[in-house]
């Protein structure tokens, strides 16, 4: 039954990650209130894992990720936000 919720959810937003500046502290991990995110399996040139959108469904956009991250290298954003960027940005969009 747990299968079928999850099989109809849908993801609200998507985190962005810079894994070359990142150190690999875990915040994002440990504060992500969906669990969505995990350490990479891969490195970064510095020799630290790297958060990875493990599993995108559960993921809100909310940027706790962000806002605990000490050096910018995680960001999340919900996609009706990341839309709206989209259409400003856009030629002949609101913003240009």
């Amino acid at each position: 039954m747990g299968n079928d919720k999850a099989a109809g959810k849908k993801a609200k937003g998507t985190v962005f990650v810079q894994g070359e500046i990142c150190k690999g502290c875990s915040y994002c991990i440990d504060f992500c209130p969906t669990d969505c995110l995990e350490f990479s399996k891969d490195f970064n040139s510095k020799g630290y894992h790297y958060p990875v959108l493990a599993r995108p469904e559960d993921c809100t956009g909310c940027d706790l990720c962000g806002l605990y991250c000490p050096d910018f290298a995680i960001f999340g954003i919900k996609f009706k936000d990341l839309q709206a960027r989209k259409t400003v940005g856009a030629p002949g969009g609101a913003g240009g």
